[in-house]
């Protein structure tokens, strides 16, 4: 996983427990990949508060998922779920001429849509 990627995830996982400034600054770092000097602008802090301050946030991030591994979890769910969503979408074309069976596979499609939603 892309490390901007990984920090976004960590960011909406365990966000909450960073201040309110760290959740801004780096929200504003990696998901809007603005520079250290724009967040500085917009935070009104320097550029060196601003790299401290997503380093402290970082330090958190991949001190929550060591200790809970909810992220990896969550990622590991998303691709069970998409391995489960395939395999569903290629029983129902098999399935063509038994529609008790396309039912089925379209019940199984519907719950693994609104079980990605929920995640």
């Amino acid at each position: 996983m892309a490390k901007d990627l990984q920090f976004i995830m960590l960011l909406d996982c365990y966000g909450e427990f960073l201040t309110e400034r760290q959740q801004q600054v780096t929200e504003l770092y990696y998901g809007e990949d603005l520079s250290l000097g724009e967040i500085s602008e917009i935070s009104g802090i320097t550029r060196q508060a601003v790299r401290d301050s997503i380093k402290r946030s970082e330090e958190i991030l991949l001190d929550m998922e060591e200790k809970l591994r909810f992220a990896e979890r969550l990622q590991k769910l998303r691709e069970n779920f998409s391995e489960i969503e395939k395999a569903a979408e290629k029983a129902a074309e098999e399935a063509q001429k038994n529609p008790e069976v396309q039912e089925k596979c379209r019940r199984i499609e519907a719950c693994v849509q609104e079980s990605l939603k929920l995640l």
